[in-house]
């Protein structure tokens, strides 16, 4: 990145065109027409707006919005250096806080110290999943790919025997943080079963 004459702005834009990189990470759904993998930065901007939408459906007491959607901006940025790990990969979960890690300090470490541990404290957050604010995030951050996966008629569900308790589990968090959208996911995931979508239990060897 070019050299400005302000030593921070400098430090800032390489941040920003560094960010760039994540829309080149590719994750395992489908964008919901089907016509091709949806990418990181893509994910990002749609749970940030899965946030603003469904905020009215989050527990009390309510998290702050502006710092839920804080927390989903920065997260995923570490996919950069770490790449997307498939929620049902066990071995790509051995590592992956390791990875995460190290994606972490790289990254935010391009910007000015101060932003620096801004940044490194809101991945955090979202990782711990402890603050209202970062329960919500996770959440919506879980609903995303279960919108996807249903548009697409169980794509990567299919693609990759997954079943029905697995995303169950995977649900928790919308459990933990607004209940009010549990019954709409229990009630989704009876449809994709009912529909084919998603497996209830493991499909018997060459069938």
């Amino acid at each position: 990145m070019e050299s400005w004459n302000d030593p921070r702005l400098t430090k800032q834009m390489a941040f920003l065109v560094e960010a760039d990189k994540l829309k080149n990470v590719l994750r395992r759904t489908l964008l919901t027409d089907g016509s091709r993998r949806e990418n990181s930065a893509e994910h990002s901007w749609h749970i940030g707006l899965l946030a603003l939408t469904l905020h009215e459906y989050a527990a009390e007491p309510k998290p702050d919005l502006g710092h839920a959607i804080r927390l989903l901006l920065v997260h995923d940025l570490v996919e950069i250096d770490a790449g997307d790990t498939f929620a049902y990969d066990e071995q790509g979960y051995s590592d992956k806080e390791e990875r995460e890690k190290a994606a972490a300090r790289r990254i935010f470490g391009l910007l000015p110290d101060d932003q620096t541990d801004s940044y490194l404290a809101l991945w955090r957050e979202f990782e711990e999943g402890r603050t209202p604010e970062a329960l919500f995030a996770n959440a919506v951050d879980r609903l995303h790919p279960l919108l996807n996966n249903f548009a697409t008629e169980g794509y990567s569900w299919k693609q990759n025997g997954v079943l029905r308790s697995q995303v169950r589990a995977r649900m928790q968090p919308i459990r933990d943080a607004a209940p009010k959208l549990a019954a709409f996911v229990d009630e989704l995931l009876q449809r994709a079963v009912d529909r084919g979508f998603l497996a209830d239990r493991p499909q018997p060897e060459g069938g």
